[in-house]
């Protein structure tokens, strides 16, 4: 496995946190240090029609070694790391035979690892983890992902033995931002499906995710000499807040599970005069992701009636924007893709996780340009922040997963 904590160390080292305040693709010039590595490293280990283009998306082809017709399938992980926490300077810290302890990512600043509080950690006693030093992401979303499918193809040319069909390999930018799949080409990839490899614990296998929409509420005010403002003015931090109030209790990311659906109020700023309001919508039942979405306009229209006579116009004005939707729906057709996955993890002693995906992947908006594309896990936890941690022999297995797939889909009639 030494080889794919070497893989693996060598990606997180660089830097590829992504932008959304950037309109650029990729959203940071760093991301380039990657891709470009990444290029080189697919022809090093002997796959073929190796390209990049202007917006550092990566794609490669390891050939059939059947002489009958079989699908064509794809494998993606993103190289971009959130914005959420940094992801520069990152200095992996490698912990073999884990103990089931507490493990003290940086001393100095006392910041520990505990089973006590991320339980998921007792599943891995005795394996070998790689974690931050407390100060950084680790970047295994998803340069796990990466490491295993570079090492699984590399495995497939090193044994030719194993049959397989013709396989293509997609490295993305700026997933983390929710641009991963805008500009990936599906026609020039040219697969009958894919697989994301972006998930988390082993064996984790998704086809269903949030339909997503996002909502930017304005709310107007006036502003008048508190000493005289009686019946003049109207505080548009305080329309806000009433308008947060009329939002179901109990329906926030906290306090919701499996296929539970929520608003997401993640931004509030403002003054009297004017205050805007950022929050999500998400739920996977299309019906109540529309009722979500009426009721925001419903709530609006509620205030707006109230302050008619006393503003003369609308008092708050609320914009509803789709973000993606449930794949599910684009792969339910051809469960089958789910099936030869399950089957990969079955025949290989590995429990399927069939859940779904409480947020998005590329996998969703690809599902829905035509590239139905379902998720499995790459074996990290806590992503997007400083405990996030991978063990080795979970990459292991997602590598061993690939493979099982790729031999599975040879001999599917």
């Amino acid at each position: 496995m030494q080889n794919i904590i070497d893989r693996f160390i060598s990606y997180v080292i660089i830097d590829t946190e992504s932008d959304s305040s950037s309109k650029t693709t990729p959203s940071t010039k760093k991301q380039w240090d990657l891709a470009n590595k990444l290029v080189d490293e697919l022809k090093t280990i002997g796959m073929q029609e190796v390209t990049i283009d202007k917006n550092a998306y990566i794609m490669a082809t390891l050939p059939s070694n059947v002489d009958h017709e079989v699908p064509t399938i794809g494998f993606i992980s993103h190289f971009d790391t959130t914005p959420d926490f940094t992801g520069a300077n990152v200095k992996p810290q490698i912990i073999p035979n884990y103990d089931g302890k507490d493990i003290v990512l940086n001393a100095e600043q006392n910041i520990i690892l505990s089973p006590k509080y991320f339980k998921d950690l007792l599943q891995y006693k005795g394996q070998t983890l790689i974690t931050t030093d407390g100060t950084t992401l680790l970047g295994a979303d998803d340069k796990a992902g990466i490491t295993e499918i570079m090492t699984a193809m590399e495995f497939l040319i090193k044994n030719p033995e194993i049959k397989h069909g013709k396989i293509r390999v997609g490295f993305t930018p700026d997933e983390e931002i929710g641009r991963g799949a805008h500009h990936f080409d599906v026609e020039k990839f040219s697969c009958d499906w894919a697989y994301t490899m972006d998930g988390s614990q082993v064996g984790e296998l998704e086809y269903e995710n949030f339909n997503a929409a996002g909502a930017k509420i304005t709310f107007k005010g006036k502003s008048v000499h508190p000493g005289y403002a009686k019946g003049k003015m109207i505080n548009s931090m305080l329309i806000a807040n009433d308008f947060i109030n009329e939002l179901p209790k109990g329906e926030t990311p906290q306090e919701t599970k499996c296929y539970e659906g929520f608003f997401h109020v993640h931004n509030l700023t403002g003054s009297i005069e004017e205050t805007i309001l950022e929050l999500i919508i998400r739920d996977h039942n299309k019906k109540k992701f529309t009722k979500r979405k009426e009721l925001i306009a419903k709530i609006a229209k509620k205030i707006n009636k109230k302050y008619a006579k006393q503003f003369g116009e609308d008092i708050v004005v609320a914009e509803v924007k789709d973000q993606y939707y449930n794949m599910k729906e684009k792969v339910l057709p051809v469960k089958h893709i789910v099936d030869i996955a399950e089957k990969a993890m079955k025949d290989l002693g590995i429990k399927p996780i069939i859940k779904p995906i409480r947020g998005g992947t590329d996998g969703c908006q690809l599902s829905y340009k035509g590239l139905p594309c379902p998720n499995i896990f790459a074996g990290g936890h806590n992503f997007h922040g400083k405990y996030e941690y991978v063990p080795v022999e979970s990459m292991q297995k997602a590598v061993d997963v690939i493979i099982k797939i790729a031999e599975l889909t040879a001999i599917t009639k």
